[in-house]
């Protein structure tokens, strides 16, 4: 017997919100790229800063800012010293690479609907 309040068709997955946020940070290659990326440089920012204290080594931390641009740029303005430069970098990046998740996802579809989004 079936059930009144139960269609028929085929039963559709129930997407946590994990799962969907899992999809658009690390569903493209692309993306998890990038954010091997940002944690290298970030990681490079941070062991220049605070082992080999240079003269130059006051500029280290421009490169992860910058490779996250435009949201981190963004991030920083606000206050809160070492915390908001590792937070502003890493919000970049998590934006970024959402973006460059969807548009590629975008264009292996070739403008067909994702049935996921």
């Amino acid at each position: 017997m079936t059930d009144p309040g139960r269609s028929a068709g085929p039963a559709r997955p129930v997407r946590t919100l994990l799962h969907r946020l899992r999809r658009v940070f690390l569903g493209d290659v692309l993306a998890v790229v990038y954010l091997g990326l940002c944690a290298a440089l970030l990681g490079w920012a941070i062991v220049v800063t605070f082992v080999d204290a240079g003269e130059d080594a006051s500029f280290a931390g421009i490169v992860p800012l910058l490779a996250t641009a435009p949201v981190s740029l963004l991030l920083f303005g606000l206050p809160g010293g070492a915390a908001t430069f590792l937070g502003a970098v890493a919000g970049g990046a998590l934006a970024n690479a959402a973006v460059i998740g969807w548009c590629a996802r975008t264009l292996r579809r070739g403008g067909r609907p994702d049935p996921a989004d």
